[in-house]
């Protein structure tokens, strides 16, 4: 998209510079002309299309379809606003266009801070970014991508976003193309739920594991997965790394242990259980010292 005649989509939408690429997608950040011409003084927009790799596979355009019709139904102040889906006919294009977001994502500010976050900052981003999951469950919406990558501080909060992998439960949206995400080999390692990389398929369970692996992160600054060595472990694979007592308040390192299963089937939690947890959450119920270890085997 560097060449001047390619810079132009929909007769109206200027590409000014790449602001995001991910596994299947890459956003710009566009002004619109149409706008600008009517004297807006904000005519900038995000504009999002599928990468080159997919832009010319089999139902592209229903795919990137799919992600807005998705995100459109979630409509809340933690998750981007959709304005657009269009097609430019000159370049057989597809794209999305929404509100341009500013901040910073929460890969980004965990380099920023490597050992986490204190708790009178974790607390509300967790709760922002769990309301925004809940409502989307609730809208019979799985996101199936939640990682540090898509979820951003901007200015007016926490924004999740990308829903390129999401699907609508069964009987929600009933006219959306059943469109099959496997052949995508698109999950994220280390955030996917296991069941996942098994080839099970998408479900409230696995973003609920999904966004547990993300507020754990952000409370000590590290993924909460470990490998264990066969030498050093009779059921060696991937264990759950337990919190000390600095990180979270008793009653959240609960929930978020049980969030944190590896077996979806002791893994009942559901996102506004989790959120409850953390909006009840006090500093003087915070961890005494460990006295334990808690982890569940993982075949590697």
């Amino acid at each position: 998209m560097n060449e001047v005649g390619e810079n132009m989509l929909g007769g109206r939408y200027y590409l000014e510079r790449l602001i995001g690429a991910g596994g299947m997608g890459v956003v710009y950040r566009a002004r619109d002309l149409l706008q600008e011409q009517f004297g807006d003084p904000e005519p900038h927009v995000a504009l999002k299309m599928l990468s080159d790799e997919y832009a010319d596979c089999l139902d592209a355009s229903a795919l990137l379809f799919s992600e807005f019709a998705l995100t459109r139904r979630v409509q809340h102040p933690n998750v981007p606003r959709l304005f657009s889906f269009e097609v430019d006919t000159r370049q057989k294009r597809a794209f999305i266009t929404m509100e341009l977001m500013r901040g910073l994502t929460l890969d980004k500010l965990l380099c920023e801070r490597p050992l986490g976050l204190p708790w009178s900052e974790l607390q509300g981003i967790a709760l922002q970014l769990l309301d925004a999951l809940a409502h989307a469950h609730s809208r019979g919406v799985l996101h199936g991508d939640i990682k540090p990558s898509n979820v951003m501080l901007s200015e007016e909060g926490v924004r999740l976003f990308d829903f390129g992998l999401g699907l609508a439960e069964e009987g929600i949206l009933p006219g959306l193309p059943k469109l099959s995400r496997h052949c995508l080999h698109a999950w994220t390692l280390g955030y996917a739920a296991p069941e996942l990389l098994d080839g099970s398929p998408l479900t409230v369970s696995a973003d609920v594991y999904s966004v547990a692996c993300v507020i754990y992160e952000l409370a000590c600054g590290k993924h909460p997965l470990r490998r264990v060595p066969s030498n050093q472990a009779r059921d060696a694979g991937l264990k759950i790394e337990p919190l000390s007592t600095r990180h979270l308040p008793r009653q959240c390192w609960t929930s978020l242990k049980t969030a944190l299963d590896l077996d979806p089937s002791q893994r009942p939690l559901s996102v506004s259980q989790l959120r409850q947890a953390f909006a009840g959450a006090r500093d003087s119920t915070f961890l005494p010292a460990w006295r334990g270890k808690f982890f569940k085997g993982f075949r590697q």
